[in-house]
């Protein structure tokens, strides 16, 4: 930790203290040669878990024939294959075209421009809570302020916000119909729909707090979309590749994105990301407008197929499911034991629970979360926390974990919730 102090600056901020050295499947292991349960999986990056045997073996093999040669110089056939794959998956019945870029932050950047050059339009609407990257124009579209957006002002223009359909902290009542006539307000007192490239959406929130919005919302914003002529991005970067249940999540909610960008887990721990489209709207931009030295990357390409390939035969989708109903049956007692656990939310695998000081007012315990997140890893458990408050604890466990380490790991968060639990009604009753 000295070294690190001495020589990587302080923005580079890490969740714990701990060094990794090694890890496999669900766990990993530290310089000390301590085990740990890993839910965090590398901010959800690891869906098919820490050293898969087949993308191991194909990054090896991959290495055997050539490390870097750049797309945009010498093409090479894993990126094709990779792209025709990704097409074939990405949800709707028409003709689809795929771009490969580095990161999630990438992809977005590279969906906005795609869509401004096919509608020739300069607007972009997104949502609060939204997490879209740490990039220029990505960070635009971030809503977090701290400490994703403070002190790097000014940011791109044309990027109009509106809220999000986050049901646990609406109005009573509010329905998928409420929430979707923001959208249709927003062209009355923030930016004309002729003006309007796009609309960016993570179909279930990821940094904001794995918020999963009313059955139908995203089909009546899909349709007033159509109705501008406006195209629908879904940011799938975190909630893609079975992490819900699904290939991407948008397939819950049965609608057909326009453009979808993804990342993370496309990988199986290797760094690439992709933007799928209707190739009508991929192929808006010029040629050589797009790109980047190192996207696309042999070794990430021959990853992803790999990791797809995985998914595929492993069953990691119906696992997802399984793991997200495991997680709701245990946590709702939570819920009804504790006040502190205000909500308990999920699709598949992405599950969180959202912590409150008070039930009524559904005041963030944020500085609760804080200790309950360190209870974990300092018994054996690495999770991250989410949410504009920081108020979410979120699950983004390898979908391989075996049910013996996800319980295991559950038991550890239930301990967490306890004791931070009942300290805050031994200094209610001493207040």
């Amino acid at each position: 930790m000295a070294r690190r102090e001495a020589a990587v600056p302080r923005a580079p901020y890490h969740t714990t203290p701990i060094f990794a050295a090694g890890a496999e499947g669900a766990t990993i292991e530290d310089v000390d040669g301590n085990r740990y349960l890993d839910f965090a999986g590398g901010l959800g990056c690891l869906n098919i878990g820490h050293g898969e045997p087949r993308v191991i073996a194909a990054v090896r093999d991959q290495l055997e024939k050539h490390l870097h040669l750049c797309f945009a110089v010498t093409p090479y056939e894993s990126y094709i294959a990779l792209a025709e794959k990704l097409n074939g998956l990405a949800p709707g019945k028409f003709p689809k075209k795929t771009i490969l870029l580095n990161t999630g932050a990438e992809a977005v950047e590279n969906a906005v421009k795609i869509a401004r050059a096919y509608t020739q339009r300069p607007a972009v609407i997104c949502f609060e809570d939204a997490f879209h990257g740490r990039t220029m124009m990505a960070m635009s579209l971030t809503s977090k302020t701290h400490p994703y957006k403070s002190g790097f002002e000014p940011f791109a223009s044309e990027v109009y916000r509106i809220p999000y359909a986050y049901p646990y902290r609406s109005e009573v009542g509010a329905t998928a119909e409420t929430f979707a006539q923001h959208l249709e307000n927003a062209f009355k007192r923030a930016v004309a729909p002729e003006s309007v490239a796009a609309v960016i959406a993570e179909p279930v929130l990821g940094e904001g707090g794995f918020v999963i919005p009313p059955a139908g919302y995203f089909k009546l914003v899909h349709e007033i979309c159509r109705k501008y002529g406006i195209l629908f991005i879904a940011d799938e970067v975190q909630s893609g590749f079975a992490r819900t249940g699904k290939w991407f999540a948008s397939e819950h909610f049965g609608i057909e994105p326009d453009l979808i960008t993804m990342a993370k887990s496309l990988g199986g721990g290797m760094p690439i990301a992709a933007v799928t489209g209707r190739a009508e709207v991929m192929d808006a931009p010029a040629g050589g407008s797009l790109g980047g030295t190192y996207c696309g990357h042999p070794a990430s390409c021959v990853a992803a197929l790999a990791a797809i390939e995985t998914i595929e035969k492993d069953g990691l989708l119906a696992r997802s499911t399984a793991l997200g109903k495991h997680f709701e049956k245990r946590a709702n007692a939570w819920k009804k034991k504790w006040a502190l656990v205000g909500d308990i939310r999920g699709l598949g695998g992405m599950c969180a629970i959202e912590l409150v000081r008070n039930a009524g007012t559904r005041e963030p315990a944020d500085r609760e979360t804080k200790e309950i997140s360190h209870y974990c890893y300092e018994n054996g458990v690495i999770t991250i926390t989410a949410g504009t408050f920081n108020n979410v604890i979120r699950i983004l466990v390898p979908l391989v974990v075996t049910d013996e380490q996800f319980d295991e790991g559950l038991k550890v968060i239930e301990a967490a919730i306890a004791l931070v639990a009942e300290r805050k009604q031994v200094a209610l009753s001493h207040a």
